[in-house]
């Protein structure tokens, strides 16, 4: 270190805000952080199996150089985010880099193009470290799907660090990194970022980019950050939001919808009548403890109610397997991907396919399939897709009355390995608080409210904030209140 104060954390264990603080300071170096992180990375990952790849060369020398540069020249005026080292999900595109969705399909597919996040972040010379594990084609609720198997929870590794972008969330989890991407089609930044005690953030749909990104739900996909606080949080999702002519379901910053004012105090709407059954009881206590807490800090609580929210879930579990089945369609062993060659044209596309999806893969392109075939598609698919209506509606109802509306982020801690593998009915019950924001559109954030404990260990637990369509700062302002940060 140059210049160095005593310090009472450990460089990898900074925030973004405390490391850019930390670099204008001379406190360190980009070189001294990134190495840093680098050396847990590496000293953790054979137990945690949380990356599969470490990005190190000339490149990267190069990369770390220009940081150190822009800091030494901009001083207080360089981006936050110069030289911070990130860690990115397995299906986000870095020129040149493998992107496999941690998939046996694109074991060894090189991505030819930067994804528009990607180009974002290279713009304010922020650093990668690796690419990170995740559930196969962001498929799974517990990061036990990868084909490179599974990543285990830093808090406890007997337990799952949740999915699909486990291996992002356990990364900055083990400080093997300050922050990190993962993207969310159903909860899978905010699940995982419950389950081990981080911040995990999904903008409006739209708002960000999804060019780059390997899509499972077209129309649910969002990438987002994983971080150690709100703050931290709110600097990479301004850094990445805007729109892009290579996506053009992308909306302008500032949002075109409408955006309120920050209150005061906020209308907190609890569909309580959704809570009476299916949350584990101690992590139900732990919620309306935040609440009362919330209450005492002079927020409003309000009792709402969302009767079509009961059916979430099995809208979801129509709408993303239609879409999975249709996206997935193009890896075929032919154009790209994992090639393997039988008999015939046919037995090459079956062979193929089967050799290089997993099972919970095929399950949903399966499903997927079945609920879009002539015979089903009015009775399954289209009916979903009035149902998914006719509950933005509902929310949209329920934002007159709430200006923002909690749930717990999930209905229980972490589980254990090997838990839920057998029954996939229970494994998607995971994500029967976080599927309404995908398919709504609306943003939504997790962050922690304390711990339950299961054998002995205390177990982190998330409360989950979602607001209107592109009222982001509606979240980061309650979220902020929780963790008692000043934004």
């Amino acid at each position: 270190m140059t210049n160095a104060a005593p310090m009472q954390k450990k460089l990898n264990e900074l925030s973004i805000t405390e490391a850019a603080r930390a670099l204008r300071a001379h406190e360190c170096t980009v070189r001294e952080l990134f190495d840093i992180c680098l050396t847990k990375a590496k000293e953790l990952n054979p137990t945690l199996n949380v990356y599969l790849e470490f990005f190190e060369g000339p490149d990267q020398d190069a990369a770390i150089e220009a940081a150190q540069k822009r800091i030494d020249t901009e001083g207080e005026n360089a981006p936050l985010l110069c030289g911070i080292p990130l860690a990115i999900k397995d299906n986000i595109l870095i020129e040149g880099k493998i992107v496999s969705a941690s998939s046996k399909m694109l074991e060894n597919y090189r991505a030819t193009y930067d994804a528009t996040v990607i180009k974002k972040l290279k713009a304010q010379n922020a650093l990668f470290i690796g690419r990170t594990n995740m559930d196969e084609f962001a498929m799974g609720s517990s990061t036990e799907h990868s084909a490179y198997g599974a990543t285990l929870n830093p808090i406890d590794p007997s337990r799952v660090p949740g999915g699909s972008s486990g291996g992002s969330a356990a990364a900055v989890a083990a400080h093997m990194a300050i922050a990190s991407l993962g993207s969310d089609t159903g909860g899978s930044i905010r699940q995982p970022a419950a389950h081990t005690g981080l911040v995990g953030f999904k903008p409006t749909y739209g708002s960000v980019s999804r060019s780059g990104l390997i899509a499972m739900g077209s129309s649910l996909d969002q990438i987002g950050p994983l971080t150690k606080t709100v703050a931290d949080a709110k600097i990479l999702q301004e850094a990445l939001q805007g729109t892009d002519p290579l996506d053009s379901t992308t909306i302008p910053t500032p949002s075109p919808y409408s955006v309120r004012e920050t209150p005061k105090s906020f209308r907190i709407g609890v569909p309580f009548h959704l809570l009476e059954a299916g949350v584990d009881a101690d992590l139900l206590a732990t919620f309306n403890a935040q609440l009362d807490a919330l209450k005492a800090a002079g927020h409003e609580i309000l009792d709402i109610s969302l009767p079509t929210s009961p059916y979430a879930l099995a809208v979801y579990y129509v709408i993303m397997p239609a879409e999975v089945s249709a996206n997935l369609a193009r890896l075929d062993g032919i154009r790209y991907g994992h090639a393997a060659r039988g008999e015939s044209l046919l037995s090459d596309y079956v062979d193929s396919r089967t050799e290089g999806f997993g099972s919970e893969t095929k399950r949903r392109i399966l499903l997927g399939t079945f609920v879009l075939s002539s015979g089903y598609i009015d009775a399954y698919y289209r009916k979903a897709d009035a149902a998914r209506h006719l509950l933005t509606q509902e929310y949209d109802a329920a934002f007159e009355k709430a200006d923002v509306i909690a749930f717990p982020t999930s209905p229980s801690p972490a589980f254990k390995f090997g838990e839920k593998s057998d029954d996939p009915v229970s494994m998607y019950l995971e994500d029967v608080f976080t599927v309404t924001a995908n398919l709504t559109g609306m943003p939504a954030i997790s962050v922690p409210m304390g711990t339950v404990e299961r054998d002995g260990v205390a177990l982190p637990v998330g409360i989950q904030f979602t607001a209107p369509k592109g009222n982001e700062h509606l979240l980061f302002t309650i979220s902020a209140n929780v963790t008692k940060e000043t934004l």
